[in-house]
């Protein structure tokens, strides 16, 4: 089995917020590997994994990163892949606009798709969307989580309705 995803983070110190993406690919039964690497610590390792991560069956990369955040930019400018921003906010982050800014903010042609602030999980589900669009079984299992969020707000409607106050009409 090879990764299809790879999950980025800036250091270990991001895997807390990180790990939603993880747990979410694995419900989705998608392989994937996770590494630490740091845009400022270690840039030609960084360099080195963009480069090489297509011809390794990489297809879509998430790429965690707090304060200056400029790992997901530096990967996104090495790689022909999609690649998925995630800001954290770190130790040192100004409530993580830092963060957001520095990921959001790409110049033009290297893009790099940028979700909230901790968002890891929608970045797992973002990089299974992208994945489904070449494959079926997928994106069978994109609808059906889907189908699961809809179900959790009729569930909720239903819940609402059996509360009492003395002006609801519903």
């Amino acid at each position: 089995m090879r990764a299809r995803v790879s999950i980025i983070m800036g250091s270990t110190s991001d895997l807390s917020v990180m790990e939603a993406a993880a747990k979410f690919l694995d419900r989705m039964e998608i392989p994937y590997e996770i590494n630490a690497l740091s845009a400022h610590r270690t840039p030609q390792l960084v360099a080195k994994f963009a480069e090489e991560a297509a011809e390794r069956g990489i297809e879509v990369i998430i790429a965690g990163a707090g304060g200056a955040a400029h790992l997901p930019g530096v990967i996104a400018a090495s790689t022909p892949l999609p690649v998925i921003g995630v800001p954290i906010r770190s130790s040192n982050s100004i409530d993580g606009w830092d963060s957001i800014l520095s990921i959001l903010q790409m110049p033009s042609g290297i893009p790099v798709a940028t979700v909230a602030l901790n968002g890891a999980q929608n970045a797992a589900i973002l990089a299974c969307q992208i994945l489904a669009t070449g494959d079926a079984e997928l994106r069978k299992k994109v609808i059906r989580f889907k189908a699961e969020l809809a179900d959790k707000i009729d569930k909720a409607n239903a819940d609402l309705a059996a509360v009492k106050f003395p002006m609801k009409v519903n």
